[in-house]
C-alpha cells in the first residue's frame, strides 16, 4: 500500500517586530547593505559634487568660492562620508567580482572577505580623512 496519508503542512506565521529586532545579520549581509547604501549616497550626492567641480573650473573667483565652501569643517565631514562611500563601494564591488568568479563562496571565506572589505575601506578612509583635515 502506498503511504498516501496527508502529512501535516508546515505552519508559517508572520514575523513580529520583536523577532526582527533579535535577528543578527552576518557580516557579509551587513556589508551588502552598506554596499547598497554607499551606492545610493554617491548617486544622490553626485549633482552637488558636479556643481562644486564646475564652480572650481569656471573662474578664479569660483575656485576661491569653492575652496572656502570645502574648507568648512561641516563640509569636510560630508566629504569624508562621501569618501568612505566611494571607497567602500569600490572595495565591495571588487569583492563581488571575485565572488562572481566563484572564488570564496564558502561561509567562512565570505565572512573573511567581508571583514577584509570593511577593514580596507575604513583604513583607506582614515588615510584620506587625515589628508583632508590637514594632518600632513
Amino acid at each position: 500500500m502506498s503511504d498516501s496519508a496527508a502529512k501535516p503542512r508546515p505552519e508559517f506565521r508572520n514575523i513580529g517586530i520583536s523577532q526582527l529586532m533579535a535577528y543578527r545579520l552576518p557580516l557579509a549581509g551587513k556589508i551588502s547593505i552598506l554596499h547598497r547604501a554607499s551606492g545610493a549616497l554617491l548617486f544622490f550626492c553626485l549633482p552637488g559634487l558636479i556643481a562644486l567641480f564646475a564652480m572650481s573650473f569656471t573662474t578664479e573667483a569660483g575656485f576661491k568660492d569653492m575652496s572656502s565652501i570645502v574648507g568648512h569643517p561641516a563640509v569636510k565631514l560630508i566629504l569624508l562620508a562621501l569618501i568612505w562611500g566611494y571607497l567602500h563601494h569600490f572595495c565591495c564591488g571588487i569583492r563581488y567580482l571575485v565572488l562572481d568568479m566563484h572564488i570564496g563562496l564558502s561561509k567562512q571565506e565570505a565572512a573573511k572577505s567581508a571583514g577584509i572589505v570593511l577593514g580596507v575601506s575604513l583604513a583607506l578612509t582614515l588615510v584620506f580623512g587625515l589628508k583632508l583635515f590637514g594632518a600632513w
